[in-house]
This record gives structure tokens, C-alpha cells and sequence, in this order.
């Protein structure tokens, strides 16, 4: 998986042909995977590569805001295509990590002062790593939520939706669409923390408010 080397035109061209059919590198909302590929883009796209620029100038906007987008930045390699090969590099640990001898010295005797050293490093290694914070699995999930019939009250609808509070769920944005016959769905847009908050909950709860829905399905569901 990857996008290539992103200063290159093979890589650019990668880029643009991923974002023909999408709006974001992952998911219906701008996020951390947004942030990762722009970084490693630097400069914007030449004109012919449209998509990618439309895509590049979207994300610029979001600069000032770019600690707030949902999502935990990842390896540049972990984005893109799964058939292109990740020439980024491998992600690599902290400088300090790296100063750690494991192994400690090449010398076939160590002295006592030595082998207390390494310990001591060991120690403080395999603390540190432990406590380094669990990354929390959130997913992007895009809802049909569907009337009775056009007489039904859409707003008040949506209203009943939003009402839905739950830890590890935040709905974002939503709209109208045209189903037929004058009828009109909600589509909405919420992110949940995948251990809080299923889609099983979901529907359960959004089916109760059974005087305006019809039913639920998941129009697109995607890991962030």
C-alpha cells in the first residue's frame, strides 16, 4: 500500500487517479490521513493533475485547523492504493529509542559496570514503552436514514437523531436527498470509537423513533 514517492510526477499521478472518486484520502471527512499525504506533498499539483490540486487546496484550507481533524496520523506508507509499493520507508522509532543499545557491547567480556549500564537502559526502555498510549480504533460511518412517507416532518426527524448521545459518538454533517415520489432521506455523517459504538446501536436507536423512521441503512462505512 501507498501513493509511491509523492515528489515525484509517478507518484502525483498515484495521487490523483486515488482521489478520482473520492473527496478525502479515507472516509467522507477531512482528517489526520489528509494531513499525512499533504505534508508529504509539500507543493501543489501541476493544473493536469485536477483532482489531486482540488484535493490539495481543499486540505490548505484546513491549516489552522489541522490538530482538530479526527484521526491518528499514520505511517505515509499505511495511505493510498494496496497494489502500489510504499517507497516512503519504514516508520522508525524515537531518536531516543534508537540510542538504546540492546545487545549491549561487541566485546567478548563486559564489565560489571557495563552490564549494570545496559540493564539500567533496559529497564527504562521497556517502561517507557509501556506507557505509551493504546491508539483508539474510530471509523467514519455515513447513514441513510429513511422517512415514512413526504409528509413526514424531516427536520424533526434529523432532531430525533441528533438526540442520540453516546460515549465515543459524534454526529457531523448531513443532508436532504431526493429518493422519489417527493420523499426525502437524511443522510448523516458520525464518527464513533469502534469499541463504544456499533452500528447494531445505531439502527436500534434511530428505528425507536418509529412516528418518522422508516429504517436505517449504512450508506458507507470506512476505519479512520
Amino acid at each position: 500500500m501507498g501513493f509511491g514517492d509523492l515528489k515525484s510526477p509517478a507518484g502525483l499521478r498515484v495521487l490523483n487517479d486515488y482521489l478520482a472518486d473520492r473527496s478525502y484520502i479515507e472516509g467522507y471527512v477531512p482528517s489526520q490521513a489528509d494531513i499525512a499525504v499533504f505534508e508529504a506533498v509539500a507543493t501543489p499539483p501541476p493544473a493536469d493533475l485536477f483532482h489531486a490540486l482540488r484535493w490539495y487546496n481543499h486540505i490548505k484550507s484546513y491549516e489552522k485547523q489541522k490538530a482538530s481533524l479526527p484521526g491518528v496520523k499514520k505511517a505515509l506508507g499505511k495511505y493510498g492504493p494496496p497494489d502500489v509499493e510504499d517507497t516512503t520507508g519504514a516508520a522508525t522509532e524515537s531518536k531516543d529509542d534508537d540510542d538504546i543499545d540492546l545487545f549491549g557491547s561487541d566485546d567478548e567480556e563486559e564489565s560489571e559496570e557495563a552490564k549494570k549500564l545496559r540493564e539500567e537502559r533496559l529497564a527504562q526502555y521497556e517502561s517507557k514503552k509501556s506507557k505509551k498510549p493504546a491508539v483508539v480504533a474510530k471509523s467514519s460511518i455515513l447513514l441513510d436514514v429513511k422517512p415514512w412517507d413526504d409528509e413526514t416532518d424531516m427536520a424533526k426527524l434529523e432532531e430525533c437523531v441528533r438526540s442520540i448521545q453516546a460515549d465515543g459518538l459524534v454526529w457531523g454533517s448531513s443532508k436532504l436527498v431526493p429518493v422519489g415520489y417527493g420523499i426525502k432521506k437524511l443522510q448523516i455523517q458520525c464518527v464513533v470509537e469502534d469499541d463504544k459504538v456499533g452500528t447494531d446501536m445505531l439502527e436500534e436507536r434511530i428505528t425507536a423513533f418509529e412516528d418518522y423512521v422508516q429504517s436505517m441503512d449504512v450508506a458507507a462505512f470506512n476505519k479512520i
